[in-house]
């Protein structure tokens, strides 16, 4: 039986050597990552095997879509090699489309496989007009409307927002 829950800190490194095996250090050097870098994630989901395992991740971080405003940036989606194939990917997405649409989200972009992708509703004409501050492959870069035509004409640079992972350790 596999979980779906929301990250807790002592998932932290079983994350990130999640997504090490899976995307390497190149992960490190992505323009997505420019977006993330400094953050703290909107959402972050895990997968969970029945001992307890973290299996499975998903996280969506805020971002300002040029002229449409506020979005959500998704990624880094990774499960571990074992467990690829099974729906456990199409678990996380399912569950991090759902509570973005339910915490009242207009959108969500990310940077990733068209043919895998586009099974969620993602597409890449929405993303038309919208520019990544770093080197993207344009057929990657897709949108997701959650709520109707929020992305219809939306042009300019996608910028990051949301809390700086400073201010939350300043907080503490």
């Amino acid at each position: 039986m596999v979980t779906i829950r929301a990250e807790i800190s002592s998932d932290t490194g079983a994350r990130e050597a999640l997504l090490n095996r899976g995307f390497g250090p190149a992960r490190f050097r992505k323009t997505s990552e420019k977006l993330r870098k400094g953050r703290v994630a909107a959402f972050a989901f895990t997968a969970v095997d029945a001992k307890g395992k973290l299996i499975g991740t998903v996280r969506l971080w805020h971002i300002i879509a040029g002229s449409a405003g506020p979005s959500l940036l998704l990624g880094p989606l990774a499960v571990d090699a074992k467990h690829q194939k099974s729906g456990i990917g199409r678990a996380l997405m399912d569950h991090a489309i759902a509570t973005a649409r339910a915490e009242g989200h207009d959108s969500i972009l990310l940077v990733g496989d068209a043919p895998y992708y586009t099974r969620f509703g993602f597409f890449q004409g929405l993303t038309r007009s919208l520019h990544l501050p770093g080197p993207v492959d344009r057929a990657r870069f897709l949108g997701l409307e959650l709520t109707e035509q929020a992305l219809d004409g939306a042009e300019g640079l996608v910028a990051a927002s949301g809390e700086m992972v400073e201010a939350l350790q300043v907080a503490a």
